[in-house]
């Protein structure tokens, strides 16, 4: 089968096709405390002795539990402490969010202790020297849950433990949500997926102008109100990609559509994707030191309806939402697993032009949308390229099931009867492909009365098997027709009589 994409494919039964970035992580650390000998030397800088860091570090916390108090009072919401690693924050949040609506604003906050990079007071008895060594240890966090204006729903996780690393989560169809909201385009949303946009070609361009500059901007301004340190170090946070994700959603009108070619696909792309496959859905060659690590590195895995393909920080599945949305997704967890041609400056600070690995600053998300873009593209090409039995399996549920509510009732097509068979195999004689045939020209093959060829005929019609010439007696197959008698009698020559022959 040509590799024709699915979007030209089944373009009758979409409602559009819509790319935008999803999940996305961003890490915010301060340059000059984020590293052991950064903080050592800030400490120096300061006359503070290395010992006395934790008296150092106290003050500061206390700093971000009051903040944490104070914008919940202004928000008129209490700290929720999540005891239990096991229990979902989403939920929490989706529980709040369904008392109070999407309006912008705080939405919750929660509080957990949970594991936090730390330093250690050390001294160096051979060298004699006092620095503070990384250390990991225990933290309370506060995660500050709220609806932006550009953005939608996002999270801060806020340690209250120096170096005080932040972590950021929005997402793109949040945010693409609501650009649709302020421009008036309607749409229907489930969970993080559009089933349905009025103006896709508006949409798809309000999500490819996603800008870091504007989420640079929010993101200093939410790290400047919930973790008030920054005069402490007078340096400002520097924020890092550490994961994104890039989907690519095909909107199926109807569940009857996508369920039976999901099914299939599924299966065979589980078979077919090969290292070779995987790689080149990535934009990579299997290199000979890559052959040699990549039995380790990629993996093809079923979560329930989801295939994943991994290989190293990076990979893409596919699987169907609500069974109107098939969505094929790009993960990244390391953005220099990518390369593209960009500015690089030198030791020497003279600066060339080459390829060079991607950086994960937030001002890559723009090239990083090509290349996953191009990534889904490419897995979009090849799951076109499997065998589609889809519509077979939906002409086949729709032959062999009784029609209930027509008028009269007819019962669905029994392959293996008798009397049936003869039938279907009748209306396939060769003299009956250019002209049709009557009832009476069936009725010479068949030893039945001409009132139950009458219903058998007007069944056939209900069922969509033959069609009526207009003004005559005449009929003829339609195209599914032909395709359900010839795939009954290739299945009952060479599969169900074969079989039965060996079982006698």
């Amino acid at each position: 089968m040509a590799a024709v994409a699915l979007t030209e494919r089944y373009a009758a039964n979409l409602h559009g096709v819509l790319s935008c970035f999803d999940r996305i992580i961003i890490t915010g650390t301060l340059p000059g405390a984020c590293y052991a000998d950064g903080m050592t030397s800030f400490l120096y800088a300061h006359d503070i002795r290395i010992f006395d860091y934790p008296r150092f570090a106290e003050p500061l916390r206390d700093r971000i539990r009051e903040r944490a108090q104070e914008v919940c009072a202004a928000a008129g919401i209490e700290v929720e402490h999540v005891r239990k690693s096991t229990i979902r924050k989403e939920a929490l949040v989706a529980r709040v969010l369904a008392a109070r609506g999407d309006a912008p604003g705080l939405v919750h906050v929660l509080s957990a202790m949970e594991a936090c990079p730390s330093y250690k007071p050390w001294h160096n008895k051979t060298s004699g020297k006092t620095y503070l060594r990384a250390d990991q240890g225990k933290c309370l966090h506060y995660y500050f849950y709220f609806i932006d204006e550009k953005l939608g729903l996002c999270h801060l996780r806020v340690p209250t433990w120096a170096p005080f690393g932040l972590q950021f989560y929005c997402n793109g169809h949040s945010a693409l949500a609501m650009a649709l909201k302020r421009e008036g385009i309607e749409y229907v949303q489930a969970d993080n997926a559009f089933l349905r946009i009025t103006d896709i070609e508006r949409a798809q361009a309000l999500a490819d102008a996603f800008s870091p500059d504007v989420l640079h901007r929010r993101l200093d301004r939410y790290a400047q109100w919930l973790c008030p340190v920054l005069d402490v170090f007078g340096q400002a946070y520097h924020w890092s990609i550490r994961q994104a994700e890039y989907s690519t959603d095909l909107m199926f009108r109807s569940e009857q559509i996508l369920v039976p070619l999901y099914d299939a696909i599924s299966r065979q792309a589980v078979l077919a994707a090969n290292a070779d496959r995987v790689s080149g859905f990535l934009g990579k060659k299997v290199t000979p030191q890559l052959a040699q690590e990549i039995g380790s590195r990629l993996s093809t895995r079923i979560e329930g309806r989801c295939i994943k393909h991994y290989m190293g920080a990076v990979g893409v599945k596919v699987y169907d939402k609500f069974s109107r949305v098939l969505r094929v997704e790009t993960t990244v967890n390391d953005l220099s697993f990518f390369k593209h041609h960009r500015k690089v400056e030198h030791r020497d600070r003279h600066t060339t032009r080459e390829l060079a690995p991607l950086k994960k600053t937030i001002y890559s998300l723009i090239d990083l949308r090509e290349i996953l873009l191009g990534c889904n593209q490419r897995y979009l090409a090849f799951l076109s390229s499997l065998d589609d039995p889809s519509a077979g399996e939906r002409d086949l549920q729709r032959l062999s099931q009784p029609r209930v509510g027509t008028d009269p009732s007819v019962k669905g097509l029994n392959f293996f009867d008798v009397t049936e068979q003869t039938l279907l195999r009748t209306m396939q004689h060769g003299e009956f492909n250019i002209h049709g045939w009557r009832r009476a020209d069936l009725l010479a093959y068949l030893h039945i009365t001409p009132w139950a060829m009458s219903r058998q005929l007007k069944r056939l019609r209900v069922l969509g098997l033959i069609k009526k010439v207009a003004h005559t007696y005449r009929y003829y197959l339609t195209r599914m027709g032909r395709a359900a008698i010839a795939a009954a009698c290739s299945l009952t020559r060479f599969n169900i009589v074969p079989a039965m022959a060996t079982v006698s």
